[in-house]
């Protein structure tokens, strides 16, 4: 495991979301099965954990599952399933001590029931936390969260208790999973891919993006720093110039 690395930049995104991707490629170039490298992935989630707890990240959002993974072969989303209630039982208490507070976004219903009564539990432990908010997204896909926002919206619009005019971008952002969230400052996507993949889509739309070819289990604490470090010397214009900025 890497050491802590000292001298964080002055700047640091207080909300970091990832997609986890390469661990089946991982797998292959060790000639073991694809489960292994979700097995091995899972060390780099507790580096990543423990290094944005160290470094005062208030938020951090790991794409876990994707809707479209659940078209995997199914030995492989059994597995992926198996995995995910093992290691949220294994590592609550440790993520108790760390004050870590535990959510999820996405179709929670579209979960096994022992992974759904494995993460209510988690939830409910770690409910009290106040340090970084662990946000897994599961069985979730950005465009489906969109949809299930407008269909809300326009519900609430055809039953009289919200009027067409009051329909901004602060109530989308109300109806969406992420409610209690802000938005992400740094997208992370690992594996030498160079898409967001249906992940946060409106949320995203002001993040700084950071793609490496490390694929997700060799990411540590290490490579989780050349990403801050990237996203500390970037100017976030938001749409105006240079000097704007500089003068505000």
């Amino acid at each position: 495991m890497s050491e802590p690395i000292a001298d964080m930049p002055a700047i640091v995104p207080q909300h970091i979301a990832i997609i986890m991707d390469g661990n089946g490629r991982w797998a292959q170039r060790h000639n073991k099965a694809r489960v292994y490298g979700h097995h091995q992935g899972v060390e780099s989630v507790r580096q990543v954990v423990e290094a944005c707890t160290e470094w005062g990240i208030r938020y951090l959002t790991l794409y876990a599952f994707s809707t479209e993974n659940w078209k995997r072969p199914p030995q492989e989303v059994n597995a992926l399933m198996e995995l995910l209630v093992h290691t949220i039982r294994k590592e609550t208490p440790e993520l108790n001590k760390q004050n870590v507070r535990i959510r999820t976004i996405g179709d929670a219903g579209a979960l096994p029931q022992d992974c759904l009564l494995e993460l209510q539990e988690a939830i409910q432990l770690t409910e009290n936390n106040t340090g970084l908010t662990l946000v897994l997204a599961l069985s979730y896909s950005g465009r489906s969260e969109l949809t299930h926002a407008m269909q809300r919206i326009a519900g609430a619009v055809q039953q009289g208790t919200i009027d067409i005019d009051a329909i901004d971008e602060q109530l989308i952002s109300k109806h969406l999973y992420t409610h209690e969230l802000p938005d992400p400052e740094l997208v992370i996507r690992t594996s030498g891919e160079y898409r967001i993949s249906n992940y946060l889509l409106w949320q995203s739309a002001y993040a700084e993006f950071y793609f490496t070819e490390t694929l997700w289990p060799d990411f540590d604490k290490g490579e989780l720093r050349k990403a801050i470090d990237s996203f500390a010397n970037r100017e976030r214009r938001f749409g105006m110039t240079s000097e704007q900025i500089q003068t505000k």
